[in-house]
C-alpha cells in the first residue's frame, strides 16, 4: 500500500473517531427520551467527551512519547473499541457517561497520532494536504456518521451506533497493525514544557484562533437537531437529508481548506473562511423566521459547513509551521483546544437554550467566530513583525 492511501486509511480511522463524537448531536433528542432528561443535560454529553479528550490527551501522549506510532494508535484504537462496546451494553445515564470518558481516552489519542503520522509519511511540501485528508476523515462523519446515526437510532434504537463502532473499530485495528509503517515516537518532553509553550504570544494567539472558532460552531451545532426541528420546522423525514448535506459540505470544505493553504497561504484561507462563517450563521438566524424556509435553510446549513471546516487543515498546519520542530506537541495542543472548546461551546450552548432561547444559539456562536477572526489579525500581525526583525539581524 502507497504512503497516498495509508494515509487515506488515517482517515478512515479518524472517521470513525469523529462519528463517535459528533453522533450525539445527531440523536440527541432520542438519547433524552430514551434516558428521561432533558436536551440541555443530554447536550452535556458532548461537554464531557470534549473535555476528556481536552485534558487528558496531551498526559497521555506525553507519557506515550517513545511509543512507536503503530502501536501506539493501534493500541489507542483497543481503547476507543471499549468505550463504544460499554456504550452499547451498560444501561443508563451514568454508565453511559463512564462509557463515553473511556471513549474519549482512546479517541484523543488515536487523532492526534494519525495526524502525526499522517505528516511524518506525506510527500515533501504536501504534509498540509496530509492533515487536510485526515481531518477530512473527521469531517467525514458528519456526512456518514451522523445521518446514519439517526437512520440506525430510528430503526434499531441509539445504542446501536456504538455497537457497529465497535465493530469497525476492530477491524481498523487489524488494518493499522498490517499495513503502516513503523514511525519512530518524539523524543519525550514532560508535559510541563509543553505547557510552557503556552508562554509564546504566537503559539497561543493561534490556540485562540482555534478555541472560539470552534467554540462558536459548537455553540450553534450541539443543538442542531432540536435547532432544526423546533426552530427552522423541519420535518423528521427532512433532518436526515438536512444533516447529509451539512456533512457534504463539511468534507469539501475541508478538502478546500487543505488545497487553499497550499496554493495561497495560510491567513487568506482562514480569515476568508471564517468570514463566511460568521456570515452563515448570521444569515441562518435570520432565514428561520421566514415562511417556508426549508430550501433556504438547506442551503445556509451547507455554506456554514463548507465555511466552518475550511479552517480545520488550516489551522493544524498553522500550528504546526509556528513551531516546525515540534509538530507532534502543536498538533497535541490543538487537538486538545479543539476538544475543550467543543466542551465550552456545548455547555454554553446549553447555558443559553435555558436563560435565552434555542433560537439564539446561532447568534452567539457568530460572536465566537468574530473572536476567532480577531485572533487571526493579531496573529498575522505578530507574524510579520517577526518575520521583519529576522530580516534586520541578518
Amino acid at each position: 500500500m502507497s504512503n497516498t492511501w495509508k494515509v487515506y486509511f488515517l482517515a478512515l480511522v479518524s472517521f470513525l473517531v469523529g462519528t463517535s463524537e459528533y453522533v450525539i448531536s445527531g440523536i440527541l433528542d432520542k438519547i433524552s427520551e430514551t434516558l428521561g432528561i432533558s436536551v440541555t443535560l443530554t447536550g452535556q454529553l458532548v461537554t464531557i467527551f470534549s473535555f476528556v479528550y481536552a485534558v487528558c490527551t496531551p498526559v497521555l501522549m506525553a507519557l506515550t512519547a517513545k511509543w512507536e506510532r503503530q502501536k501506539l494508535l493501534v493500541s489507542a484504537m483497543g481503547i476507543f473499541v471499549l468505550g463504544n462496546v460499554l456504550s452499547f451494553v451498560l444501561p443508563g445515564f451514568e454508565l453511559f457517561v463512564a462509557a463515553r470518558v473511556i471513549m474519549a481516552l482512546g479517541a484523543g489519542m488515536v487523532v492526534v497520532t494519525a495526524l502525526d503520522i499522517a505528516a511524518k509519511i506525506a510527500a515533501p511540501g504536501k504534509q498540509a494536504s496530509a492533515l487536510a485528508t485526515v481531518v477530512m476523515g473527521f469531517t467525514a462523519s458528519l456526512i456518514i456518521g451522523v445521518p446514519l446515526g439517526r437512520v440506525a437510532a430510528a430503526a434499531f434504537g441509539w445504542r446501536s451506533v456504538f455497537g457497529l463502532l465497535a465493530l469497525a473499530g476492530l477491524l481498523a485495528m487489524f488494518v493499522l497493525y498490517t499495513v503502516l509503517p513503523r514511525v519512530k515516537g518524539d523524543d519525550p518532553v514532560p508535559l510541563s514544557r509543553q505547557l510552557a509553550f503556552l508562554k509564546n504570544g504566537k503559539v497561543a494567539l493561534g490556540l485562540a484562533i482555534t478555541f472560539f472558532w470552534l467554540g462558536g460552531y459548537s455553540i450553534a451545532y450541539t443543538y442542531i437537531s432540536p435547532y432544526l426541528l423546533d426552530v427552522a420546522g423541519l420535518k423528521e423525514d427532512m433532518l436526515s437529508a438536512a444533516l447529509l448535506a451539512f456533512g457534504i459540505a463539511s468534507l469539501a470544505g475541508s478538502k478546500f481548506g487543505g488545497f487553499s493553504t497550499d496554493k495561497w497561504g495560510v491567513f487568506p484561507t482562514l480569515t476568508g473562511g471564517m468570514l463566511l462563517h460568521a456570515a452563515a450563521l448570521i444569515l441562518l438566524s435570520v432565514s428561520v423566521s421566514l415562511p417556508h424556509s426549508w430550501l433556504l435553510v438547506a442551503g445556509l446549513l451547507v455554506l456554514w459547513s463548507f465555511a466552518a471546516w475550511s479552517t480545520g487543515p488550516t489551522q493544524q498546519f498553522n500550528l504546526v509551521r509556528i513551531e516546525p520542530n515540534y509538530s507532534g506537541i502543536m498538533l497535541g495542543l490543538n487537538q486538545s483546544m479543539m476538544q475543550l472548546s467543543m466542551a465550552a461551546g456545548a455547555g454554553m450552548g446549553g447555558i443559553i437554550i435555558d436563560q435565552v432561547s434555542l433560537s439564539s444559539v446561532t447568534w452567539f456562536g457568530m460572536i465566537g467566530v468574530v473572536l476567532a477572526i480577531l485572533a487571526a489579525f493579531l496573529l498575522r500581525l505578530r507574524m510579520s513583525e517577526g518575520k521583519q526583525m529576522a530580516q534586520a539581524n541578518e
